[in-house]
């Protein structure tokens, strides 16, 4: 025989169940609250005459000093110019002066650059990076006050490198002369880092003077 009885009730009680047991979770509403928006090239602006250049300044020394030493004796050269607390697996990056005459330049790229001739022999001892596009990330690692484990993972970290390039090109290069540099001199503060292979050392300016033309 059918029961008849209605099945509503047992229906409400598992129903009743099922949501005691569900967590109703509010959505995100993507208010960071105090949390600090990562701007990396409002970080190098604030840093860049108060710390950066000083301590560029303070650490750089001669261009062919510092390479010389640097071919021979990376270790110590880095302890002298360099940042001594690089990472282990990175590369020495060096602080220096690169003062002498521009033989070459290089402003069709967008990575332009200038040969400079710091010894007086006719040849080109380095080549300074003019921008607007920059390679590497020289200043920032010559800086032994910044540190890869201050920043939240590798994309900040290499993003704030850029932006060391970024403001180098808005503070120097918008306001020197970019045609006809063969024949000038060129007087550069700023940062290399020691790779196999370099045709010629890459400096990154953090300072640089174009003299007039001859």
């Amino acid at each position: 025989m059918l029961n008849n009885k209605p099945i509503w009730p047992i229906l409400a009680v598992i129903l009743g169940i099922s949501l005691t047991a569900c967590k109703i979770l509010p959505t995100p509403s993507g208010d960071s609250g105090n949390a600090a928006v990562f701007n990396p090239d409002k970080m190098v602006e604030e840093i860049w005459a108060a710390k950066v250049v000083p301590y560029l300044q303070q650490k750089a020394g001669p261009f062919v000093q510092v390479h010389a030493l640097a071919k021979t004796d990376p270790a110590s050269a880095g302890a002298k110019y360099g940042n001594p607390n690089k990472q282990a697996n990175s590369p020495w990056t060096f602080a220096v002066r690169v003062e002498g005459k521009i033989i070459a330049a290089n402003t069709q790229s967008r990575a332009a650059t200038m040969d400079v001739d710091v010894d007086g022999d006719g040849k080109a001892d380095a080549r300074v990076q003019i921008g607007p596009a920059m390679r590497g990330t020289a200043l920032r690692d010559s800086l032994d006050f910044i540190q890869f484990n201050d920043f939240t993972n590798q994309i900040d970290f290499a993003q704030f490198g850029k932006a060391f390039n970024a403001y180098a090109v808005k503070a120097l290069f918008a306001k020197l002369p970019r045609d006809a540099l063969e024949g000038r001199t060129a007087k550069v503060l700023g940062a290399y880092t020691l790779e196999s292979g370099q045709d010629l050392p890459l400096v990154t300016p953090a300072e640089a003077e174009i003299g007039r033309k001859p």
